[in-house]
Order: C-alpha cells, then structure tokens, then sequence
C-alpha cells in the first residue's frame, strides 16, 4: 500500500469510530472523552451531540478523500497538496496545543487528551509521509 492509502485509511478509521460513537449513545460518549454534558444530552435525545459528531465524521471522510487524490484517486479534487498540507497541520496543531498546555492546564492532562493527542501526531506524521511521498 502508498503513503496516501495508509494515511486516508487512518482519516476513514476515524471517520467511522465518530459514527459507531453517535449508535453507541451516551456510554460511548463517555468513554471516548466527549464529557459528561455531551453524553447526557445524547442520552436525553438532543439532535446536538450527534450533528457534531457525524459533522467532525465528515470532515474526517473529507479528510481521506483529498489525502486519497494524491495517490492518483479523485483527481478531480482542487489544491490537493495544498489542503492535505492543511489537513496535517491541522492534526499537528492539534497534538501540538495539547500536549504543550498539558503541563500548565489539569484538563489537558486527562487520558482522553493525551492519548487523542498522541494519535493526532501520528496521523499529522502519516500525512506528512503521504506528502513526501508523492511529491
């Protein structure tokens, strides 16, 4: 398998975990870190939790078609290194913040950030080798 494959499988990985947390309910909210606020109202059947979770689930799709176009699928797909450039920084930034906030911040400490935050860096480097590797 390329680079690009790898990386947008990660995307797609992602992009079905938020899904499979919006049919598991307020437990899998919990478990995976979405607070308690958040699991309550999707157990009290608010539209809310789930239109986020399945928007962040989008965007993660997204995320894997356009790091999928720089193996060559979806061609058609406008800047295609550009916005995969974005989509690492944006994984990098986002396990950068945590992870920098961690030592002053008690809410950055918790399991649930640390540990999304370490996957958050390693996609941003699977993203970055999908980059190196088609350029």
């Amino acid at each position: 398998m390329t680079a690009p494959v790898w990386a947008a499988g990660l995307d797609f990985l992602a992009a079905a975990l938020h899904i499979a947390i919006i049919v598991g309910g307020p437990a899998w909210y919990r478990f995976f870190g979405a607070g308690e606020r958040m699991a309550r109202r999707a157990g009290q059947g608010h539209p809310g939790p789930a239109l986020l979770t399945a928007g962040i689930a989008l965007a993660l799709a997204g995320f894997g078609f356009y790091t999928l176009s720089l193996g060559g699928c979806c061609e058609a797909l406008p800047w295609r290194r550009e916005v995969v450039w974005g989509i690492a920084g944006v994984y990098a930034a986002r396990a950068a913040v945590v992870l920098g906030l961690a030592p002053w911040m008690a809410t950055m400490r918790t399991p649930f950030m640390l540990g999304s935050s370490l996957i958050c860096g390693l996609y941003a480097v699977a993203h970055f080798w999908a980059l190196r590797a088609t350029a």
